[in-house]
């Protein structure tokens, strides 16, 4: 659709080495940081996201060094997401903290309606460049309404563009590309990661949206999956080599909409086998898009040795209990015994 997305800046999109490691909260920290003092029209709204630092510390103090960019708001998730829209249309480039993913469905008449919808119902005239950042996922004993992965939901709506990245790195890079995106971006941050540690880049450290990244060359099965479950997958893949001698290819798809489907393609051409994995329920969600994707195309399909599986969170909502809520998710030992069946005889 010709005004279904503004045009994107691709002189902006450079990939540097990274260099040093910080956690993946401090990563998003410092990617808010670099865009606030590289562009004055970046603004963050959200609950208790200046002297408290956010739900999850995220803002830390950048109250200080930002002040006039850094705005906190009532505890209205339909109020704040409205206010971004608006203030995306006359030109500035809104970041929205929602304390909680879950909180996000009170903010679908401006995401959906609005966000999403802006471009095409302006005939391109008006674009909405604005990011909403959510903290999802289980593994912090946080219950059911604060857990819920919600992804999926979202991407049945056209005009929406879905990150989630998996280590900080990318967490860093991603959130810089959604800033600068001309486009409403969903960034979805794993709770799971905040603490996790690993290499990031500079300023000039910008990964594309929609490209997915393989972490893991391998040449026996391809295993897709994105967010949180990339580093389950990752420890699989590792026991994999190890005691079976069989080598995954792990891709994280880290842009969810639009997908790489180029990508996905490709190493399962390669591999002959497909898993993949994500911690939401399985019904409707990525893992049948990502299938879909590979039975449709005849070449993929005619290269296939094995049925593609997919290996999803459990259909209920997500418990308290720690022993509970970790049994909904897949783990490695999950992952690590589907891949197996791809290789048993049917």
């Amino acid at each position: 659709m010709e005004y279904l997305h503004a045009p994107e800046d691709e002189e902006t999109y450079k990939v540097c080495k990274s260099t040093t490691r910080i956690s993946y909260r401090d990563a998003i920290r410092e990617a808010l940081d670099e865009e606030m003092s590289r562009d004055r029209a970046v603004h963050l709204i959200g609950e208790d996201i200046g002297l408290y630092g956010g739900c999850f510390r995220v803002t830390g103090d950048l109250y200080k060094k930002h002040p006039t960019q850094l705005h906190e708001t009532p505890v209205s998730e339909e109020a704040i997401t409205g206010l971004a829209v608006g203030a995306a249309m006359l030109g500035l480039r809104p970041v929205v903290e929602i304390m909680y993913g879950d909180f996000a469905t009170l903010a679908s008449d401006p995401i959906i309606n609005h966000a999403a919808k802006t471009r095409f119902m302006s005939a391109g005239q008006l674009s909405c460049p604005m990011v909403l950042r959510a903290p999802i996922g289980s593994g912090t004993g946080h219950g059911a309404q604060h857990t819920q992965c919600l992804e999926a939901m979202f991407a049945n709506i056209p005009g929406l563009i879905i990150v989630a990245p998996s280590c900080p790195g990318d967490a860093k890079a991603l959130l810089k590309s959604a800033i600068r995106s001309n486009n409403p971006v969903l960034y979805f941050e794993h709770k799971s990661l905040y603490n996790t540690l690993g290499p990031v880049g500079d300023e000039q450290y910008i990964l594309p949206i929609g490209k997915a990244i393989t972490k893991k060359r391998g040449k026996d099965v391809t295993i897709v999956s994105y967010s949180h479950a990339v580093t389950t997958c990752l420890e699989a893949a590792a026991v994999l080599s190890l005691q079976d001698e069989i080598e995954a290819e792990v891709i994280d798809l880290a842009t969810l909409k639009p997908m790489d489907k180029d990508a996905i393609l490709r190493s399962v051409k390669k591999t002959g086998r497909l898993l993949v994995v994500h911690d939401s329920p399985e019904y409707g969600g990525y893992g049948a898009e990502v299938v879909s994707l590979v039975v449709d195309d005849s070449d993929c399909f005619a290269s296939l040795a094995a049925n593609p599986r997919r290996l999803c969170g459990k259909e209920s909502p997500i418990p308290f209990a720690p022993e509970l809520e970790l049994a909904v998710i897949p783990s490695k030992e999950e992952v690590v015994e589907a891949v197996r069946s791809l290789f048993s005889p049917a």
